[in-house]
């Protein structure tokens, strides 16, 4: 970590996001110690974010954690995939989906659905872009609010992971 963690914070609102942080997640995690505590009007809008993820998206919530946990792979994010991992862990949503998101193409646990998705998350994470195939792929299992909401949901994993990594958040071990 290259920031040290703020381990007794400073306000209202911080001291009910680290009680909230141990409540729900077992331990205060990183980003909160790090960040937020530091910039607590950054919370504000991370906690606007998460509320969308929760309960704003007609995406199944096994497929938003999936092509979640997709993006932090590639970016090399430790803490959001552990996170995504504890996430599918809590929902009880079986860990070989996870373990196979470094190779969905060969992977029988992916239905074509998942799979279309998770190929355009990887393309439009690594190249910020996907091809006319991809897209077309695609678009044979979602309309287009879902690619919408999969494009959202894909910038939203790399907008955190572009907090997480440069400021070197490790893996906070959740369960």
């Amino acid at each position: 970590m290259r920031i040290e963690p703020i381990k007794k914070p400073r306000g209202l609102l911080m001291r009910i996001a680290y009680w909230l942080s141990r409540r729900q997640l077992g331990a205060v995690i990183s980003p909160i110690k790090v960040v937020y505590a530091r910039s607590p009007r950054i919370l504000r809008t991370g906690l606007s974010i998460v509320r969308t993820l929760e309960s704003g998206l007609t995406l199944d919530p096994e497929l938003v954690l999936l092509v979640s946990a997709q993006s932090s792979l590639i970016n090399g994010c430790a803490f959001c995939a552990d996170l995504h991992r504890a996430q599918a862990v809590q929902r009880r949503i079986g860990a070989e989906k996870f373990q196979d998101l470094v190779n969905v193409a060969a992977s029988p646990h992916f239905d074509d659905r998942e799979r279309a998705a998770l190929v355009y998350t990887e393309e439009v994470t690594r190249r910020r872009e996907a091809s006319d195939a991809t897209f077309a792929a695609l678009r044979r299992h979602f309309d287009d609010r879902e690619i919408v909401e999969l494009t959202w949901l894909n910038a939203v994993a790399n907008y955190f992971n572009l907090i997480a990594v440069p400021l070197g958040l490790e893996s906070d071990g959740l369960r």
